[in-house]
């Protein structure tokens, strides 16, 4: 299916999601921050971001920024997964293609990973 990179910095959740994309049929990559992850993207090219918004070195909104910002990378499609700073991400539409509030429900997630992945095909 899809490369899937995820930037979260507790380790268990990272854990939890990359056993739960990988079992819906997906590879994917983990960083613990989200300076790691935007070296993964660039070097992976991946399907897909999804990010916490705090992390040290870089937040999930300072990683959509630089994707953004990034000719090469800019359509790749990310989520943002958090808890009270999703407010945050909601109000940055033009940065995130959805918005999740943890604790997330594993089906609402799943779904919306298919969603964004099926529009991007659509582009």
């Amino acid at each position: 299916m899809a490369l899937i990179v995820i930037a979260e910095d507790e380790f268990l959740i990272a854990d939890v999601l990359s056993i739960m994309l990988e079992e819906a049929g997906h590879e994917v990559e983990a960083a613990p921050h989200g300076l790691a992850a935007l070296t993964l993207v660039k070097e992976r090219r991946p399907e897909l971001v999804i990010t916490d918004f705090m992390m040290p070195l870089m937040t999930g909104l300072e990683l959509a920024q630089a994707i953004r910002e990034d000719d090469e990378l800019s359509q790749i499609p990310i989520i943002l997964v958090s808890g009270a700073q999703a407010s945050i991400g909601r109000a940055h539409p033009e940065m995130f293609d959805a918005v999740l509030d943890k604790p997330y429900n594993e089906v609402r997630l799943l779904e919306a990973v298919d969603q964004v992945l099926d529009t991007k095909l659509a582009r």
